[in-house]
């Protein structure tokens, strides 16, 4: 199983970003999906997830620190999963992970066995 996250930065505050996660390896059409952060000296955080459904028919959930300016969305014909960031600010300064799991989405980490590499975002002010 691979995941490949891209599309991190350096960005100012306000500005917007988005990720991208390329999964191998696995049947990416019954996966669920998340993005996770870590910023140095604090734990991982949840972000966002989406069920296996394509497009607007995967449920969606975000922490509520994102909610209104993250969205995070999957086509199943490309294995390819995006979390787009707009209004991003300075306290979002973090390596973002991509994680997948068999089933229903999780908010808890370690509910997901499979990860990417990391992509680093860094929102100057």
């Amino acid at each position: 199983v691979q995941l490949q996250a891209s599309g991190g930065g350096l960005v100012q505050a306000g500005g917007s970003l988005r990720l991208s996660c390329v999964v191998s390896g696995l049947t990416f059409s019954t996966t669920a999906m998340g993005w996770f952060r870590q910023a140095p000296g604090k734990e991982r955080e949840f972000v966002a997830t989406i069920n296996w459904r394509n497009w607007s028919g995967g449920a969606t959930f975000y922490a509520d620190s994102v909610k209104g300016r993250f969205s995070i969305s999957r086509n199943n014909a490309k294995n390819t999963v995006w979390l787009q960031m707009n209004s991003l600010k300075p306290e979002d300064t973090a390596v973002y992970y991509c994680a997948a799991r068999q089933g229903i989405p999780s908010r808890d980490y370690l509910d997901y066995p499979d990860w990417g590499q990391g992509t680093q975002v860094t929102v100057s002010s």
